[in-house]
């Protein structure tokens, strides 16, 4: 979210060359390729002539921009949880005004981001297992959501909304690892999955009821 991101430093996009824009035509059409392909097969199936090929460049001029299929990946999952950030934008700042609707707001946002970028999401968590960079990825975005959230629930207690308990550390962890399983099986259909039209509002009612106690936790 983008508090924590911003209080961690902003993370630098993987795997390019240091020096290249952000926006240069052929790295853009490299990753847009990508996520392309993986719509269509798994990351294993893809090759580095299909990214070059997609993108229309020869195979050293990839190399100009990645240094590996994998770097490519790393670059694409980077650009989903900026975006996811940057979505999320300042809800937790505004949760007491009404706790219910912040949460439900800041769920639905990551849905739809992560939503928007599936074949991605899935294939970050099919290779994650043996694949230490993306796996070290994911681990330090998780950890600033969870900081994100540790800190919003530690807020909540501290005004009377939401009552003493778990530490919000660890709430906050279980709340951000029940959500990544919970989006899998559904953007997967790795059953059983809920239905994607209810998924955000399940999730919200086990949020509030690990945070609150009850699903209609008091405004300010």
């Amino acid at each position: 979210m983008t508090t924590a991101r911003t209080s961690a430093g902003a993370a630098p996009t993987r795997g390019r060359r240091p020096g290249r824009s952000a926006g240069d035509d052929r790295e853009l059409a490299i990753l847009a390729t990508a996520e392309r392909l993986l719509e269509q097969r798994a990351f294993g199936d893809i090759s580095i002539d299909d990214l070059a090929k997609g993108a229309g460049i020869s195979r050293p001029t990839f190399y100009f921009y990645f240094p590996s299929k994998n770097a490519v990946l790393l670059a694409l999952l980077d650009r989903v949880t900026e975006e996811a950030d940057t979505a999320a934008g300042d809800v937790l700042d505004r949760l007491a005004d009404d706790p219910r609707a912040r949460w439900r707001e800041l769920i639905a946002r990551f849905h739809a981001t992560f939503g928007g970028h599936r074949a991605l999401v899935l294939a970050c968590a099919q290779v994650r297992g043996t694949n230490a960079e993306v796996r070290r990825l994911w681990a330090d975005v998780l950890e600033r959501w969870v900081r994100a959230v540790e800190t919003a629930i530690e807020g909540e207690r501290r005004r009377g909304a939401a009552p003493g308990g778990l530490p919000a550390r660890d709430l906050a962890i279980a709340l951000n690892s029940m959500n990544e399983r919970v989006w899998y099986a559904t953007f997967a259909g790795d059953g059983p999955a809920v239905a994607e039209r209810d998924v955000v509002d399940v999730l919200l009612d086990v949020w509030l009821t690990a945070i609150y106690r009850t699903t209609t936790p008091p405004p300010a």
